[in-house]
Order: C-alpha cells, then sequence, then structure tokens
C-alpha cells in the first residue's frame, strides 16, 4: 500500500464546495488523496480531530504590512508570520510600504526577499509599489515575481511612498495593461481629504468627518474611468463606504475586470461605539456606522465584494496612542492578523451566515486574486495548507498574549468565536495551541513559482 506523510482525519472537512466526513492524506506537501473517513489511510503520522473540530483550508491574506526592513519595531516576518500561523493564516502577501526601502524596485524586492526567507513561519508573496518615480519601471519588477502594484490616490502616511495623480493613475493602468499586470488601489481623493479637515481632537465623529464616504466615491470612480479606458485590471482595497458599491456594481455589470475587497474591522466594529480617543480603532478610510457596516455585509453576499483581508497595519504603542487620544496624531492601522479569520466567522455567524461562505472571502477568493491556484481550497495535487479550527469555541482576546510584535489591537477584550487548534503548512505543523512554535517552515512565492 501507499504510504503517505500525514493523514488528518475529520467528521467535517471542507472540499468540493461542501462538508463531508473524509481523511486529508499529504505527500511531499501536497494533498495527495481525499479518501472516507473510514478508509485506512497508511501514513507515518495519522491524526483524528477531535468532535467539534473541522478540517478546512489555510487562509489565504492578501493585505498585509510586515514593516521589515526599516520598520520591524512595528511589527517583523519572525513575528507577524507567526500571527498568521496562530490566527489559521497560511499565505500573505506583503505590502510594498511601510518598510524601508519600499518594494518599488528590483532591488528593494530582493532586500524584502532577504529579509524575509530565514523567519518565515508561512508562505510569503510581495507586492510591488506604484509611485511617481517607478511609473515607466514597472515591467522589471512584474518579472520578477511580484504579484501586482500598490498605489495611493491621496497620501500614505510614510514619505517614501508616495501617492498618484489622476493622470498618473492613468499611465500606471496603461503601463500594466500592456504586460498583464493588476493594479491595486487605495482609492481616497485627496481634494476631498482637503476639503474635509478639521480641528481633529479625540472627537472620533471629528475623524470620520475628515475622511468622507466621498473621498472614496470619488477616487473609486477614477480607478473606474482609468480601467475602461485601458482595459488594466484593478482591485480597490479596504472597501469602507457603503456609497461606494453602485458605482462597483456597474462597474462589474459593464463587465470591468474590477474587484473589491473589505476588511474585518469594517464588519465587526461600528462608529457608534468607538469611544472618542480610542486611537486602537482609527484607520484610513475610517470605521463608519451600523447601518453602513451592514451595507457591506450585503455586498459580500451578493459578490459586489469579492474578499475579505486584513490590512494588517501595526505600530508601535507609541506611535498607535501618539497624542494621548488625539486622531490627527495616532498613527492609523489596525493590528488584526491573527484576529481576522475569527472575527470575520464571529460577525458571519451572528448573521446566520455558513462558514463556507467566509472561506469563500477569506481563502479561494483571495488566493483567485493573486493567481494562486494551489491554494485556499483542499484538493487533490493542492498545497497540504490545513487548519483543525473549532467554529463555536470562543475565546477573550488579550493583545498582550497575541504572536504580533507590539500589544495593540481594536479587537482587545473581545469575545470571538473560533479557535484555529492546528495549523499545517504543506503538511508541517507551523502551529499548534498551547505549544511553543517551531523552527520557520515558509516558502518564499511568487508568479512563477505558485
Amino acid at each position: 500500500m501507499t504510504s503517505y506523510d500525514l493523514a488528518v482525519r475529520a467528521r467535517s472537512v471542507f472540499v468540493d464546495g461542501g462538508w463531508r466526513p473524509a481523511t486529508v492524506a499529504v505527500r511531499d506537501g501536497i494533498v495527495a488523496a481525499v479518501a472516507d473517513y473510514d478508509e485506512e489511510v497508511p501514513a507515518h503520522e495519522v491524526v483524528t480531530l477531535p468532535e467539534g473540530q473541522v478540517l478546512i483550508p489555510g487562509i489565504v491574506d492578501t493585505h498585509v504590512h510586515v514593516n521589515e526592513p526599516g520598520r520591524t519595531e512595528w511589527e517583523g516576518f519572525g513575528t507577524g508570520t507567526r500571527a498568521a500561523a496562530a490566527g489559521g493564516v497560511t499565505t500573505i502577501v506583503d505590502m510594498p510600504l511601510n518598510s524601508i526601502p519600499p518594494t518599488t524596485t528590483v532591488e528593494g524586492l530582493a532586500v524584502k526577499r532577504e529579509a524575509a526567507s530565514p523567519q518565515a513561519s508561512v508562505d510569503v508573496g510581495f507586492w510591488g509599489g506604484a509611485v511617481p518615480a517607478s511609473l515607466g519601471a514597472l515591467e522589471p519588477v512584474w518579472n520578477e515575481g511580484v504579484f501586482g502594484f500598490k498605489a495611493f490616490l491621496s497620501p500614505s502616511g510614510v514619505d517614501e511612498f508616495p501617492h498618484l495623480s489622476t493622470a498618473q493613475l492613468r499611465a500606471a493602468l496603461e503601463e500594466i495593461a500592456g504586460f498583464g499586470g493588476l493594479l491595486i488601489v487605495h482609492a481616497e481623493d485627496p481634494d476631498v481629504l482637503e476639503a474635509s479637515v478639521n480641528q481633529g481632537g479625540t472627537d472620533y465623529a471629528a475623524f470620520v468627518a475628515s475622511r468622507p464616504e466621498l473621498a472614496e466615491q470619488d477616487a473609486i470612480g477614477h480607478v473606474i474611468e482609468g480601467v475602461r479606458a485601458t482595459g488594466a485590471r484593478a482591485h480597490i482595497l479596504h472597501l469602507s463606504s457603503g456609497r461606494a458599491l453602485e458605482a462597483i456594481r456597474a462597474a462589474k455589470a459593464e463587465g470591468l475586470p474590477i474587484t473589491a475587497e473589505t476588511c474585518p474591522h469594517y464588519l465587526s466594529f461600528s462608529a457608534e461605539h468607538i469611544p472618542d480617543g480610542a486611537t486602537a480603532y482609527k484607520c484610513c478610510p475610517p470605521i463608519r456606522d451600523e447601518a453602513n457596516r451592514e451595507l457591506l455585509w450585503e455586498a459580500l453576499l451578493d459578490g459586489t465584494i469579492d474578499l475579505v483581508a486584513s490590512d494588517h497595519s501595526p505600530s508601535t504603542a507609541e506611535l498607535k496612542f501618539a497624542g494621548d487620544g488625539d486622531f490627527q496624531e495616532a498613527w492609523g492601522g489596525i493590528s488584526g492578523l491573527q484576529l481576522s479569520f475569527p472575527a470575520v466567522w464571529s460577525g458571519a455567524r451572528q448573521r446566520g451566515i455558513p462558514l463556507e461562505r467566509v472561506l469563500g472571502w477569506m481563502a479561494s477568493s483571495t488566493a483567485a486574486l493573486v493567481g494562486l491556484g494551489q491554494k485556499g481550497s483542499i484538493e487533490v495535487g493542492g498545497d497540504a495548507d490545513l487548519v483543525a479550527f473549532a467554529p463555536e469555541e470562543s475565546f477573550a482576546v488579550d493583545a498582550r498574549a497575541l504572536e504580533h510584535k507590539n500589544p495593540v489591537s481594536a479587537y482587545d477584550g473581545s469575545t470571538l468565536h473560533g479557535v484555529v487548534h492546528t495549523t499545517w503548512l504543506g503538511g508541517t505543523v507551523v502551529h499548534q495551541l498551547g505549544v511553543a512554535p517551531g523552527a520557520p517552515a515558509g516558502k518564499l512565492l511568487s508568479r512563477s513559482t505558485g
């Protein structure tokens, strides 16, 4: 009989779009067979999940700021990928900022890969960056294997990653269309933001007013116009505005190659429940009101929003709480990589949305965005990235106990459903609840290697 490296048996396995009892057999990091639950599967190691745990594919998070090198005190590949594994995330795609240097050149990409390679506990891919100075030189970076290019349409918050004007956005889309790439866009219009500046301070409502929905609507309109004119693929990042959904729906109905994501924090929190001065919740675009949050959930269900990614954007506590609660001074970003999957599942469960929909938004659709066809599902020939997950177990979030480098989280003190017990990467355990992490087992990904 053929022997496998690992066999994981569970009464509920998400495979072929549904749930069934099965045994997943792994050889050389790949799913080699999906057998019946009771079938004898010879393997060097056989794991049977207890009642209450289901076997699911690893989460693919396509929006993560690791910040190493240059701002490694904010996060790093060691801590960031351990946090990913602890949250059931087996693949991340790292943003081209806030590292120094940013990933806007072939040389910058090489520096990033050198930093990541010895530390990665999960598989890591990379986005390139489209900034004014890199326009006209994007294709060499694409040829080095990045999954696409990130652009800001308003100031990014760091000087080494300036934003594109509307004319430069069009130039970037034309260039990217020429080699069949992908532009991913932070879509807020700088003119609207400039017109909305207020005195700020600790008032959360004033912070939201300083980044109105119109900023997203106008910027997304510019992206849609550019896609229509060039035929380039574009993806709207961290959509927070329900008012922008109509334009995205219309663009999709028109057949334009445009997709969109939202984030766990926009699905979990609402402005009505954010206290003044609570800068742990600051992000850009901002968390808006409850009615807006429900529009985002509806847009996920009807397919207007394609996927959910964490936008893990950590910083030191000193930066996150700068200004003693002044939203203008504090760093804007939510640290949530380890909690993103349980947070979205908790919100879905509360609304009667089944777990398979969440897996679609956070595993298969994210993998599809970046062309990682061997990830995001459990199927023969695919990577054996597996998670033993207890959907009905709950836990209280203690930011100090997370794997993130800095103990800062908007989720601190929340109770979430969904406990990750074991995470396998290519059939190797990279996280086990209550057990110290082992040696890093992640590999670097590119479009050429998958």
